[in-house]
């Protein structure tokens, strides 16, 4: 149970990390999703990459598990309110409703990562 734990742990942790190097490599496209009243711009994009890659190296290091899955699902809930809803009102609103049903997912996960985030850390409790 151990190595799939680490399993689905690395499967939860790798589209942050996939997502972060996106905010690096096209961050032009993302300052594009950005509504109008989220300040910063490429500052923004670049500084949102930095911390989804943490994210993710943390959660497969399984370190501070629960501080960084609650920190992502809040992350995640910004990510839903200031552009994927603001999104749904533009012309191409099919793309932004598929990232919203993406980011709900992944904050359900997190929380769930989060509330069970001592069993985990507990080598005993996962049993072999």
């Amino acid at each position: 149970m151990k190595k799939l734990a680490f399993i689905g742990r690395l499967l939860f942790a790798l589209p942050f990390g996939v997502m972060g190097l996106n905010h690096f490599l096209m961050t032009d496209v993302f300052i594009g999703m950005m509504s109008s009243f989220i300040p910063g711009g490429a500052f923004s994009v670049l500084l949102t990459g930095a911390l989804l890659i943490l994210g993710c190296i943390l959660i497969i290091l399984n370190k501070n598990l629960r501080i960084v899955s609650f920190g992502l699902a809040g992350f995640l809930f910004l990510f839903i309110v200031t552009i994927h809803i603001p999104g749904l009102f533009k012309p191409d609103w099919q793309i932004s409703l598929i990232e919203l049903l993406k980011d709900v997912a992944l904050m359900g996960s997190a929380i769930m990562i989060g509330v069970f985030a001592d069993v985990f850390k507990s080598d005993d409790s996962i049993k072999e």
